[in-house]
């Protein structure tokens, strides 16, 4: 019996076979590649200058976003401060990589706008070198309309952290409000600090409670430290000076 025609087609078979398991495994290589050649991992900006920073990102064909300015007595001004994705994180090239840059030191004195013209606030802020941030407005008929009834933060203030101010102006009474200005309810008690909100129409959530312990009794000249009382509001989220509105629940931790 002649086998030598089986065996040729078996040999082309099997040729067959390994061409396309090679052609397989090269086009697999080939993805993977292309994948990988495709993907960074992000460089560590902090510290750098901001044209440094957005220089390395370029090369990298990353997009660099400076989102946010802080104040900062560590880093000097144009450098960056913090970035998002933290370095390393391996992310495909055109990605977006934020950043907040510093401003240095806090230089500028915070002017005092309360009682002025909401325009006459605005260019005030922008004479100090300050923008201003979210305004929220609050009917009030004790006061003509547009003037500026709060501020946060507060004149004169130090360490603050952004460049901006917010403020509360006032509206005629039969306006509904936008928003307020989160008040301090610590040291209040719960259900007081409960029914102030509610009245303007913005919600609490469950209150947090937590066991204080007792203070000791003041030693020597110090004075006596005055007890926490149940339902005594500890803590408040959002702090005090946050811009608020009817969407905004109120988180209390309280004294248990």
């Amino acid at each position: 019996m002649n086998t030598g025609p089986i065996v040729r087609v078996f040999r082309i078979s099997w040729l067959l076979m390994l061409l396309v398991a090679v052609g397989m495994l090269s086009a697999i290589l080939t993805m993977q590649f292309a994948i990988h050649g495709a993907e960074v991992q992000v460089p560590a900006l902090k510290g750098m200058t901001t044209a440094d920073a957005r220089s390395v990102a370029a090369g990298l064909g990353l997009n660099l976003d400076v989102d946010n300015r802080y104040y900062s007595s560590d880093v000097a001004a144009g450098h960056i401060l913090t970035q998002s994705p933290a370095a390393g994180t391996v992310v495909r090239r055109e990605w977006r990589v934020r950043v907040a840059e510093s401003l240095g030191p806090q230089k500028v004195d915070v002017p005092d706008t309360v009682g002025a013209n909401e325009r006459v606030a605005d260019l005030e802020l922008r004479r100090a070198g300050l923008e201003v941030g979210e305004t929220a407005r609050l009917p009030y008929g004790s006061a003509a309309e547009g003037t500026v009834l709060a501020q946060d933060p507060p004149p004169h203030a130090q360490g603050i952290e952004q460049p901006s101010v917010n403020l509360l102006v006032a509206v005629p009474d039969d306006e509904t409000p936008d928003g307020y200005v989160m008040p301090d309810l610590t040291g209040w008690q719960f259900a007081s600090a409960e029914a102030a909100l509610k009245k303007v129409g913005i919600k609490t959530a469950a209150p947090s409670f937590v066991n204080v312990p007792v203070a000791p009794v003041g030693s020597g000249d110090a004075p006596p430290k005055l007890p926490l009382r149940p339902g005594q509001v500890l803590s408040q989220s959002p702090s005090s000076g946050t811009r608020v509105d009817q969407s905004t629940v109120v988180k209390l931790t309280v004294v248990r």
